[in-house]
Formats: structure tokens, sequence, C-alpha cells
């Protein structure tokens, strides 16, 4: 068995590459950054040029997952253009190249934020794509293509709507967890906007990687809701930090921002239908995060 991952390098591409390795899946893998992997090959490029989109796919692999993207809200506030041609155009050049040389299978890493401030009390497969950002907008867009070329082309087409993303590997991400450990090593206080009473849904790096892996070995098509399944707001994380740090972690009060989502809570009926079963919960999943991030934390700080 072959696979292609895009994003290889990256949080949860090195941990999806290494359980395909696992497996003895082959893996070819596209990033900006070299692999730090054995068993892994990482060619260099960017997947807005076609060469390389139909590089990947010669021979065919029996799989794609497509998990590189730009995911920083803030980013795509900013540069808008940017984020489409990284997130869409790219995704089209590649769902093409697929298309011509006959993949069977492509899993695209999506996520809840497609739905935005949905009025339902669960946010599930069905729920009405309605964006708050260009992020969110991006990645809707790319599972209307999944969707044309499922259809179309009959490629077992899935988009992994996955929640926020933790665990070991996270260092280079912007997101609550990774600015509460590096607050807690001396870096800036974290800001809590607004009453902190936001909710989220927190997924283990390992549980989304087996919402990956379900999706391929289902041959699922369109998307599929993947979570832990409990959601709980910023003040319970940054006790949940403090508890599996065990340090004060320094936070500050501001103002709240426009546009963000006020609740993240899943319905994971479908994913659990097909086998999925989340392994963590903040309280199981922080403490393993902390020990492995802690020394590249800590030196990074003293460094700076």
């Amino acid at each position: 068995m072959r696979a292609v991952v895009t994003g290889a390098s990256g949080f949860i591409g090195r941990r999806l590459a290494a359980a395909l390795v696992r497996r003895g899946v082959a893996v070819l893998g596209v990033d900006r950054q070299p692999s730090r992997d054995p068993g892994v090959e990482v060619r260099l490029g960017e997947l807005t040029d076609p060469a390389v989109a139909r590089a990947l796919v010669d021979p065919r692999p029996d799989v794609v997952f497509h998990l590189a993207a730009r995911t920083s809200v803030v980013q795509s506030k900013a540069d808008p253009q940017g984020v489409y041609e990284t997130n869409v155009a790219a995704t089209q050049l590649l769902l093409e190249a697929c298309r011509q040389a006959s993949v069977p299978a492509f899993v695209l890493a999506s996520t809840n934020a497609v739905v935005g401030n949905s009025t339902a009390p669960l946010l599930s497969e069905g729920s009405v794509l309605r964006p708050l950002t260009p992020y969110g907008a991006t990645k809707a867009a790319d599972e209307m293509l999944l969707s044309a070329y499922a259809d179309s082309y009959g490629i077992a087409a899935a988009a992994v709507r996955l929640t926020n993303v933790y665990g070991p590997g996270m260092t280079e991400k912007d997101s609550l967890v990774i600015r509460l450990f590096r607050a807690a090593v001396g870096g800036p206080p974290v800001k809590i906007y607004g009453d902190g009473q936001q909710i989220r849904d927190y997924v283990y790096v390992d549980d989304a990687v087996a919402g990956f892996l379900l999706a391929w070995d289902r041959k699922h098509v369109g998307p599929l809701v993947i979570g832990s399944g409990k959601s709980v707001d910023v003040h319970e994380v940054h006790r949940l930090a403090c508890q599996a740090t065990g340090l004060s972690i320094p936070v500050e009060k501001s103002p709240a921002v426009p546009g963000e989502m006020r609740a993240v809570k899943v319905d994971l009926a479908l994913a659990r239908s097909l086998g999925y079963q989340p392994q963590h919960d903040l309280a199981s999943g922080l403490p393993p995060t902390w020990q492995a991030l802690r020394p590249q934390l800590q030196s990074s700080t003293a460094a700076g």
C-alpha cells in the first residue's frame, strides 16, 4: 500500500505518517520542511505548483491525505487571498492530479469552523455551512470540491472535520493549549477574551489521526466529525493546564473578538457508528502533552 501525506512534517501530519508506517504503508510526503522521521520520504515543494501535485501521484498511491494548509484564523483575516491560494487553489490542483491518476481515495483535513455559529445544540455532518472567517470559508470550499470530485469521478473523498487538536508536537501551533504551556515556562500571560465562557471540544492528536485512518479504512465519502465528544470553556482549560503542569499559569482579560464562534459541541454519532472511540479527554491528554513539550518550551524561552 502507498499513501501520500501533504503537510507530512507538520503537527498532525507527522503523527499520521508514523501511524501509516507502523501499518506497513509506504509513505510519500510533501511539505515546506524536511522530514525528521525515518521511513518517511518528504519532498520539499509548494502544492500551488501543478508539477508538484502531479509528481506526488506518479506512480498512483492508494490514498492521498491532504493536511497541508494555512490554519490561522487571524492570518486568514489579514491575508484572505493568500489563504485562498494555499487552501483552495492547491486543493483543486491536487484533486485534479488525483483524478487524472485515478487515485481511489482522498482524505481532507477540514474543521468545524465551516459551520460557524449554528443554532443547533450539536454540530454534525448535516449542519449548514456558514463559516465566519476566511479560513473557515476556504475549508467549506474544499469540502464542496471534494463532493464534486466524489460524485463526478468516483473518488472516495472524505472531509474530516476536526475540533481543536492538541498534543505532542504542537510547538509551532498558535492555540490556547500551547499558549498556556508557553506562559507556564515564563512566556507572556494568556489572554482570555470576553467572559472566557467560549466552549470548545479539544481532541488529542492521536485521536485525530485515528479519525483520518477510519475515513480511509471505511471508504467514507463526505464529511466526518472527529473530536473528543466533551466540550469545556476557557476557564476549565486553564484549570486543567495548571493541574497538568503543577504551576499557576498567568492569564489576563481581553476584549471579546468579533466573529468568534461562541460554542463548539459536536455530535460523534456517525464516527462512533464507524468504530471511532476517542482515547483521551483534556484531563488525560494534557499531562503527556506537557511532558513532551516542556523541554523544548523551556529551551526556547531561555534562548529568547
